[in-house]
């Protein structure tokens, strides 16, 4: 068995794993840029480590075997890839029916394709798909929001008095207006003596062309206190 403390293409290794890093910097940096939950640091780690997985693959057992021995240098690759899903899964939330972090997810599967392209000797199609990505991400979703149709669900936060009834008027007046409401997260504001609610709601047409919009019949309510509307981005 040969073995190598410094083997002849260390060179190589090394600047496909900086070409790891540098491509799922890039996919950690724009998902840090947007405040998701895995950023820079979670989808480098995923590409370095992906890479690594793929050299030693390649590499790493080539001086351990003879001529007879049938090496499978793939066979890494299959084990990486089934096991990130499960790494995306931890960032996936489901809450009222509402999904979240369904795309850094995704990024986190892309971020290990990548790595195990470099770590494989194709940096070029590492940074192709890392093109894609940002590709995807910005103008895709750009196009998207364009093509969105008006009847599609409208997002708020709404702050009411506590303790008078208000979500109950909220629900029961965009639902005599034509509005299918879902209610998706609720807490405490501080506010002096007052006792205040901020509620995450959700507003879905039950048809086209409804008389008063949603933001109008929020601020007539008797006890709100303010109304935001949340823009809604790809996650």
């Amino acid at each position: 068995m040969d073995f190598d403390v410094i083997p002849g293409d260390i060179a190589t290794q090394a600047v496909l794993l900086g070409c790891a890093f540098v491509l799922a910097a890039i996919i950690g940096i724009e998902r840090e840029v947007r405040h998701k939950s895995a950023g820079a640091r979670t989808h480098i780690l995923v590409g370095l480590g992906s890479a690594l997985f793929t050299l030693v693959s390649v590499y790493g057992f080539a001086g351990m075997v003879d001529d007879e021995t049938v090496r499978d240098p793939g066979r890494i690759a299959a084990q990486i890839a089934t096991g990130i899903g499960f790494l995306g899964a931890g960032v996936i939330f489901v809450r009222q029916n509402v999904v979240s972090g369904l795309t850094t997810a995704a990024s986190i599967w892309v971020s290990a394709s990548v790595g195990m392209a470099c770590g494989a000797g194709m940096p070029l199609i590492g940074a192709l798909a890392v093109v894609f990505y940002l590709l995807t991400v910005t103008v895709v979703n750009a196009l998207v929001e364009k093509l969105r149709r008006p009847e599609l669900a409208e997002h708020f936060t709404v702050e009411y008095e506590d303790g008078k009834g208000v979500l109950r008027d909220i629900l029961e007046q965009t639902s005599r207006q034509g509005y299918e409401s879902s209610l998706n997260h609720t807490r405490r504001v501080p506010n002096g003596g007052r006792h205040l609610i901020e509620a995450e709601l959700r507003f879905t047409p039950r048809q086209s062309g409804v008389e008063r919009g949603v933001f109008e019949i929020l601020h007539d309510i008797e006890g709100v206190h303010s109304v935001e509307v949340n823009e809604q981005v790809n996650d």
